[in-house]
């Protein structure tokens, strides 16, 4: 029953006509040249979307009204989970569920507690979305495939892995110059790194949450989490706005002006050994 219920809820869900045994041949056979060239190969594949078949079963069983504007990405056991509820106690049971499924490494929690702009404002980030995935795509020298892309409210979340810092810095200023985008939040790894062991990203501080912010040169916000080599880190809260962030780093450079008088580099300061 409980497997019948998945596939109903698989084929719903993505409303398709291929969910007939053509289509769905079809469709394993492109996922499976897909997952082939991800990290982590078909299994990982597999298991990911089991995973995300698991979470929208228990979320559609909770209350399907409730958890209908959030979004599910899933890499390699990492779940992302982003979008908008109406009170906080719907954001903790949905991270809650996400929880379940055999095979989660991690839960990251970007839902927020608000209004959502509707219609139009999912259209603008799903066109953001679509901008930055094109725009990935037929960059040479990123690997896009490695990549998860979501946006909420005008803030791109990436995941997956990158295979150097040069190009994840590629991936993020790729992102930083789409009209619309308010800010990005990295949760990328590099490959080769394990993955993390069981931990809550996007508690509150004080719950054993690690986490890079920073405040860009110009444009929007970029914040890196979990990661080894961050884009950009500084002592500065995050800030919400461009005009705010121009400030910031104008403090940082005058910061920097003594720094240097003294002799001290600021990555000596502030960047991760």
């Amino acid at each position: 029953m409980k497997h019948f219920s998945l596939l109903f809820l698989g084929c719903s869900l993505l409303a398709l006509p291929s969910c007939t045994m053509v289509g769905m041949a079809a469709g394993a056979g492109a996922t499976a040249g897909i997952a082939a060239a991800q990290e982590g190969g078909i299994s990982r594949a597999v298991d990911d979307a089991r995973i995300q078949l698991e979470i929208n079963d228990l979320w559609f069983k909770y209350d399907v009204e409730a958890f209908r504007k959030l979004d599910l990405t899933i890499n390699q056991g990492r779940v992302l989970v982003t979008g908008v509820v109406q009170n906080p106690e719907q954001r903790v049971e949905a991270v809650r569920l996400a929880w379940q499924p055999k095979g989660v490494q991690q839960v990251i929690n970007e839902v927020r507690v608000a209004e959502s702009k509707g219609i139009k404002g999912f259209a603008q980030d799903t066109w953001i979305t679509t901008q930055l995935r094109t725009a990935l795509t037929f960059d040479r020298q990123v690997l896009s495939i490695n990549y998860s892309i979501d946006t909420v409210q005008g803030t791109v979340y990436l995941m997956g892995f990158a295979q150097n810092q040069a190009e994840l810095n590629r991936v993020i200023e790729t992102a930083r110059t789409i009209k619309g985008v308010e800010g990005v939040v990295s949760y990328v790894k590099f490959v080769g790194a394990g993955n993390p062991a069981d931990s809550y990203v996007g508690a509150p501080q004080g719950e054993g949450v690690q986490s890079q912010e920073a405040v860009s040169s110009s444009g929007p916000v970029v914040i890196t989490k979990d990661s080894e080599q961050p884009y950009l880190v500084s002592d500065q809260p995050v800030v919400q706005d461009n005009l705010q962030a121009r400030e910031a780093q104008e403090q940082l450079f005058e910061q920097d002006k003594v720094l240097s008088k003294q002799g001290i580099e600021r990555e000596q300061l502030y960047w991760n050994d």
